[in-house]
């Protein structure tokens, strides 16, 4: 979470930084989610950054930035759930873009007198139901149990046997 803070701050996406550090944008999502870069990684961040390498060797440390040496290198509990929150709400905007680009490619690519019209018809609606319940929920105005953020802590506590 860290790292997805201190990349949100400067306005980067995830492949910019990737490219910043040298490594694959599925590196750095692995680190945004919880998983430890390695050394040089580690290293090759701090640099980008521009703090000292233990602020992503250890977990409590202080950020030494230039801009604003105060800073916490730590990220609050409301924090960590307002990006989760805009994370869903990404995911919703990235499902709904996909399926805009699949509706217009399939729906001129075939034509009503192929015969695939109402099978089209009936794919494209059932998905759209899905977009749109992915989006109630990316919002918060329908909550599915199963769906939110407390289940899934709630879910990995007890898989643990432990509070996180």
């Amino acid at each position: 979470m860290l790292v997805r803070k201190l990349r949100l701050q400067r306005g980067w996406s995830q492949e910019h930084l990737a490219e910043l550090v040298g490594v694959s944008v599925r590196t750095i999502q692995r680190i945004e989610r919880g998983y430890s870069p390695g050394l040089e990684t580690a290293k090759a961040l701090a640099s980008v950054f521009e703090v000292d390498v233990s602020t992503f060797t250890s977990e409590e440390s202080t950020v030494n930035k230039h801009e604003n040496p105060s800073e916490s290198a730590t990220v609050s509990d409301d924090e960590k759930e307002a990006m989760l929150y805009v994370k869903g709400i990404k995911e919703f905007y990235d499902h709904l873009i996909m399926y805009l680009v699949f509706v217009v490619v399939f729906g001129f690519a075939f034509s009503p007198h192929m015969g695939f019209d109402n099978f089209l018809f009936k794919g494209f609606a059932g998905w759209g139901i899905g977009v749109l319940v992915h989006g109630l929920v990316a919002y918060e105005k329908i909550n599915l149990p199963g769906l939110n953020s407390r289940w899934e802590k709630r879910a990995v506590e007890r898989r643990l046997g432990r509070k996180l």
